[in-house]
């Protein structure tokens, strides 16, 4: 009886390891939506990374990194992307598609995350039609996303115009804009200044018609809402906490079913 109960015990602790390293995966949905009017400024794909915090694209004041380069003058992220996971090898990256994210529109992805190992959060977007304006947060571990236990500490994070960033590394030039009808984003000229906060050089796009076909009016003012980013933890195809008592339960009438035979 003592060699059953042991095995019985042994067999719960094996296949209920698992379930407790899949705990710390979560299913995250992020929601992106452009809060400004209708005729206001949009948005290159949002560019996210759940990570451990030590992944550092830019300082205010300082010079812009090549990796916030390329979210600030292009949207794309593809330098951003690799020194991030060099930074972070462990971090879960990508984007919330579709983009650009127009005027009052939103858009949704969902990642699969390791609270265990990647409890904070990081993005940067591109705000459109700009040289190199862009939305990001400057401290690596402003947003701490998760708990020890892995629950849910941030619900949103909403940023109003005086947070949108101005990189410094591009002198400003309708005809060389980003997401402008008679903007060519291939011509470049370089600033050589720092990061910034600067919201108000939008205003002078005003009267330019954008590639989506309506013409800007950016109407922002400091405290003026821009963006929302949501999270919200959906349940995965078996949730785990619903299937660990059935297995347990299954293991407990094959305990009887011993004893019994026994």
């Amino acid at each position: 009886m003592g060699n059953t109960k042991t095995t019985l015990a042994l067999a719960i602790a094996a296949l209920a390891a698992p379930f407790s390293t899949q705990a710390a995966l979560v299913q995250v949905r992020v929601t992106a939506q452009n809060l400004v009017p209708a005729t206001g400024i949009s948005f290159a794909p949002l560019r996210v990374g759940f990570n451990n915090g030590s992944f550092d694209a830019f300082n205010l004041g300082a010079a812009a990194t090549a990796a916030i380069v390329s979210v600030a003058e292009g949207g794309s992220g593809s330098a951003w992307f690799p020194a991030f996971a060099a930074a972070d090898p462990t971090a879960t990256l990508g984007s919330v598609l579709p983009g650009p994210l127009l005027p009052s529109s939103s858009a949704s992805t969902t990642f699969t995350v390791d609270t265990a190992v990647n409890q904070f959060f990081t993005f940067a977007s591109m705000a459109v039609p700009s040289n190199d304006f862009f939305i990001g947060n400057d401290n690596p571990t402003e947003y701490h996303l998760f708990d020890a236990s892995g629950n849910l500490q941030i619900s949103n994070i909403e940023l109003q115009a005086h947070e949108i960033w101005d990189a410094g590394s591009e002198v400003f030039d309708p005809a060389a804009a980003a997401f402008l009808v008679v903007g060519n984003n291939d011509l470049r000229t370089a600033q050589n200044s720092v990061v910034a906060f600067n919201f108000a050089e939008l205003a002078a796009f005003n009267g330019l018609t954008t590639k989506a076909g309506y013409v800007l009016n950016s109407q922002l003012r400091a405290d003026s809402a821009v963006y929302r980013i949501s999270f919200e933890v959906v349940p995965s195809a078996v949730p785990v906490p619903a299937a660990l008592p059935l297995l347990l339960g299954g293991l407990g009438m094959l305990g009887t079913a011993i004893r019994r035979r026994v």
